[in-house]
């Protein structure tokens, strides 16, 4: 498995501590919260194998990951009842394959929008992360 010691989902801890928090792992994948929770919910699943781009992935990895992404969605779904939920999947400046997963409301910040990749506004006290990670956890695990 390939390695890279400058990359923050290869590595985690503090590289990981900038962004997110560890939810859990999945078949293929990583699952953090984004501390930054101008929406409410909003995660990043990453895949456990350092590639740049989904087809550099066999069809069963492809669809292991896909199978990831959506169960990760239908418990934000679950936990949170958005309207919407927008998926990103960028890697100009972070080569290592990764999804946002951003929950949408209507009468919520950006609606109607492509959401900002870091908007900086909302930051959370440890214990409000601490159940939001908790409530994801609890429909990951249905």
């Amino acid at each position: 498995m390939i390695v890279d010691t400058n990359c923050a989902y290869c590595m985690e801890g503090e590289l990981v501590a900038k962004f997110g928090i560890k939810i859990c792992e999945l078949k293929t994948s990583k699952v953090y919260l984004f501390k930054e929770q101008s929406h409410k919910g909003r995660v990043i699943v990453a895949h456990k194998t350092h590639i740049g781009d989904m087809a550099e992935l066999s069809d069963e990895d492809r669809n292991d990951y896909f199978a990831d992404i959506a169960k990760v969605s239908r418990a934000l779904q679950k936990a949170f009842s958005p309207d919407k939920i927008n998926y990103g999947a960028y890697g100009d400046t972070g080569h290592h394959l990764h999804f946002h997963l951003v929950p949408k409301y209507k009468d919520g910040y950006e609606w109607g929008g492509v959401f900002e990749m870091n908007p900086g506004k909302k930051q959370l006290a440890d214990t409000e992360y601490e159940a939001l990670v908790t409530k994801i956890k609890q429909y990951l695990v249905e």
